[in-house]
């Protein structure tokens, strides 16, 4: 199947409705939450007990994790214990392209080792585990080849990620870190075709500025899917730090892609990936961009 057929149908097909220039998710039967987090190693804490307590002083609930922290599940439980926070998704990565490969070995083993990254995820109660299938180098194959890898291996995953009561998500990145899975509308494809809870997908705020049209549009068309969402500003800072780098140019905004997951009922967390301005204090920095993004939020869903 070529790669413009596949992407046409599975978004057709994706349980939307068409309109023209775009595709509009059902009705949310409630309207979209704020849930504000950030990543284990952007969190300022000799401990990940101090790192918590800061999420929760911020005002923060969502604690995301690097890799396959399978065996820190004693430490993450007891650091959360007794507080609000909660574990939203692993970033898991690439496996180094393994589970594309053409080594049917190597294929093999990135395929169990994502499966017990959903056991861990599972465990933790969290929202999925993040999967990129490669970036630069990490392929010989063609996105047609890799379209069609996808649909092999993914079905058995998804099931796993089922049992293991958890699911993949699936991240597009810009065309600086991948020449597969750029925009939104082409992880949504994938989940159409797939078609099981297992397999969704998530957004990137930073990746989103380089590769959508518009962040409303991009969320909208994923709607069905969407379960995690990384924020960074346009220079992989903080939220509301774009100027400390271009005082001449605007902040991003996170308005118009607000305004989507408030229309579409986003209920799961919107989490830091990113880093801070040099010479900013982590321990204000962070919640000041917290404090921008809740003004952002209330602007996009004012009236």
């Amino acid at each position: 199947m070529k790669r413009r057929h596949f992407l046409q149908t599975g978004l057709i097909a994706a349980g939307a409705v068409a309109l023209p220039g775009r595709l509009i998710a059902e009705a949310p039967t409630k309207p979209g939450v704020l849930k504000l987090g950030s990543q284990e190693g952007r969190l300022p804490g000799a401990t990940l007990k101090e790192k918590v307590a800061n999420l929760e002083k911020w005002g923060a609930s969502g604690l995301e994790l690097g890799g396959d922290p399978s065996s820190r599940i004693a430490e993450i439980k007891e650091a959360i214990k007794g507080t609000n926070v909660k574990i939203t998704a692993l970033c898991w990565g690439s496996c180094k392209g393994d589970l594309v490969s053409s080594d049917a070995e190597k294929r093999k083993a990135g395929i169990e080792a994502l499966k017990k990254a959903l056991n861990t995820a599972g465990e933790l109660e969290s929202t999925g585990v993040i999967f990129v299938p490669c970036f630069h180098k990490q392929s010989t194959l063609t996105p047609d080849e890799l379209d069609k890898v996808l649909q092999e291996i993914l079905p058995e995953i998804a099931e796993h990620a089922k049992k293991a009561g958890s699911r993949v998500l699936l991240e597009p990145l810009n065309k600086g870190e991948t020449f597969y899975l750029n925009r939104i509308e082409q992880a949504a494809a994938i989940c159409r075709k797939i078609n099981h809870p297992g397999i969704c997908l998530m957004g990137d705020f930073y990746h989103m500025a380089k590769e959508e049209k518009s962040d409303s549009e991009a969320f909208t068309t994923g709607a069905p899917w969407l379960h995690h969402v990384h924020l960074a500003s346009r220079v992989r800072w903080l939220p509301g730090q774009d100027k400390l780098k271009e005082p001449d140019q605007p902040e991003r905004s996170f308005v118009d892609g607000f305004r989507a997951l408030h229309r579409i009922g986003y209920q799961d967390y919107c989490s830091l990936e990113c880093g801070v301005a040099r010479g900013t204090d982590p321990l204000e920095a962070i919640p000041a961009a917290f404090d921008f993004l809740r003004r952002q939020w209330t602007e996009a869903t004012a009236g």
